[in-house]
């Protein structure tokens, strides 16, 4: 219904406006107020008339004027809403009042004219919805304050409801914002951020009518894209992580090593692992570092280039015995905040100068294991020895350097079958091998100092049960390994007897030949002449010219 202050208003609009003219016939009207609910159907009623004329008489007319005449129609006394399907009545479209003129003809004079105004009663026929502008994906740098303003969202209601606004606590990312004002908007942040963590958001949205039954809602989800800040210290490269979990990881900065002899002067050392390298952690931003050497440098023996890393010997070490190593404190500073830095290790080794290669005296090693469930064998060689597959380093006296570093690779595909321990003894995991088995491994051996390498191969045979092991490469045990003991004994013996029978007939017949030749051919032969060749007198020493 109209309150008070508004029909005081029309009451006085209609004062000013409009003169009322009173006849005889129209007597009686007077303006009418009236409500009306949206999305009403056609023919609603509206009010009644008071006019006290005869509307039957043919003196009588009414009529109704006005902008918004046509949504009402006169039936009788009557006045009906005039709605379609195609018109309807909505009160966000034509506002709350409608408004039109009544007016009362006698003979085609104007005897009186009153106001109708009729009030739209809003109906709960729409949903709220979030203004585009203040959903738009939001970029928020890591380094906001926790129970800071992040953003703010703002819905309208066509129907004027008022609106609330709750974060679903469903969605994954729930926990990074949460709603203090259910009916600001704002979104504060409830949890820090982290870039290198999680780098996108996604937060949910709901925005409800607090004052309807019905309590229509809409929801939206905002992207907020992290920023990354200048909160990560340099990290020097490679990484060795010591903690993962997820998407975040720990990690230790490097031991760099090297290795440098007596004779080495105004060279750029290359470490391992290297380059000597740091990033700053933070990714997107990358801030140049500038490197430099805390400690170490022994009075300038070592240069750094404060852009690159990159250190030089400048000075040959002239006693490795008394100098043997040298520890590089290396720092890697944020080039913009000398207060963001990160401190690694550099490791200098003085060694002896390196002629000889190592390597192999054998190409091939020959192995052997006898089938058996033991979990591990050690594997052997000819006459039963334990293999030993070592190689040789010309460097040193005995030809054995320690730094040599032992390593197996399956040639055929084969793997953890076998390891092989740094004094070059090859062990197997016999309990996962069958007689007859054969493997072929490349045995390499690498001086970690100077990293040179020398390769070689093993090849191993498992035995039956029982079986011996070969004596050697050439032996009869090896000759007739694949067979047993009676028959290879009766082979041999076969063996000895047609080697006897060949020999003896050998002997013969070189005495009968020796039987058939006469004296003279026997005594050339003897003389060392040819039998061809005649014999002749001896000639006297005078006849020598």
């Amino acid at each position: 219904m109209l309150t008070p202050w508004r029909m005081f208003l029309w009451q006085m609009a209609l004062n000013i406006f409009y003169h009322i003219a009173k006849a005889s016939l129209c007597l009686g009207g007077q303006d009418i107020f009236a409500t009306v609910r949206e999305n009403s159907p056609t023919g609603e009623f509206i009010a009644n008339l008071s006019i006290n004329g005869d509307l039957g008489a043919n003196s009588i007319r009414l009529c109704l004027t006005g902008d918004d005449a046509d949504w009402f129609y006169l039936e009788g006394r009557t006045i009906r809403l005039n709605s379609s399907l195609s018109k309807a009545l909505d009160r966000e479209v034509l506002g709350s009042v409608l408004i039109a003129v009544l007016t009362c003809y006698e003979n085609e004079t104007i005897r009186s004219r009153y106001r109708i105004l009729v009030e739209i009663l809003n109906e709960n026929d729409n949903m709220p919805h979030f203004l585009e502008d203040t959903i738009q994906p939001r970029f928020i740098s890591e380094l906001m304050a926790v129970n800071s303003m992040a953003f703010t969202v703002k819905a309208k209601d066509a129907d004027e409801d008022t609106i609330t606004y709750v974060t679903d606590t469903s969605s994954p990312d729930a926990s990074y914002f949460r709603i203090d004002l259910p009916n600001s908007g704002m979104v504060i942040l409830d949890k820090p951020l982290d870039f290198e963590t999680k780098s996108q958001l996604q937060v949910v949205i709901h925005a409800v009518e607090m004052n309807t039954k019905e309590k229509y809602s809409t929801t939206a989800t905002v992207t907020v894209n992290v920023l990354d800040g200048d909160d990560q210290y340099p990290q020097f490269l490679p990484c060795s992580p010591v903690y993962e979990d997820g998407d975040h990881t720990i990690c230790t900065n490097p031991i760099y090593t090297v290795n440098i002899t007596e004779t080495d002067e105004d060279i750029v050392l290359y470490f391992s692992p290297g380059p000597i390298h740091a990033e700053d952690g933070d990714k997107d931003i990358q801030t140049p570092l500038v490197y430099s050497i805390l400690s170490g440098d022994d009075n300038g023996r070592f240069t750094i280039v404060n852009q690159t890393g990159e250190i030089t010997l400048k000075h040959r070490v002239e006693n490795r015995l008394l100098t043997p190593s040298f520890r590089l404190r290396i720092m890697a500073a944020q080039a913009n905040d000398p207060k963001k830095y990160s401190v690694t290790t550099a490791l200098v080794h003085v060694i002896s100068e390196n002629r000889f290669a190592p390597y192999f005296n054998k190409t091939i090693y020959k192995g052997f294991l006898i089938e058996n469930s033991s979990p591990a064998t050690l594997v052997t060689t000819y006459g039963n020895q334990v293999l030993v597959v070592q190689a040789i380093d010309g460097d040193f006296r005995d030809g054995i350097n320690p730094t040599i570093h032992y390593t197996l690779q399956p040639m055929t595909g084969r793997h953890k079958l076998y390891d092989i321990t740094q004094d070059g003894i090859v062990i197997a995991k016999t309990d996962r091998l069958r007689a007859f088995d054969r493997h072929i491994l490349e045995v390499i051996a690498t001086d970690e100092e100077s990293g040179e390498v020398a390769h070689a191969s093993v090849d191993i045979e498992v035995l039956q049960r029982g079986q011996p092991v070969p004596r050697s490469p050439f032996g009869e045990e090896r000759l007739f390994g694949d067979m047993n003991a009676g028959m290879a004994g009766g082979i041999a013996g076969l063996v000895l007897i047609v080697a006897i029978t060949t020999l003896f007939i050998f002997l013969w017949l070189i005495k009968r030949r020796r039987e058939r030749q006469d004296p003279a051919e026997r005594g050339a032969i003897a003389l060392g002449k040819h039998p061809n060749v005649e014999a002749r007198a001896p000639i006297s020493p005078r006849h020598v010219l």
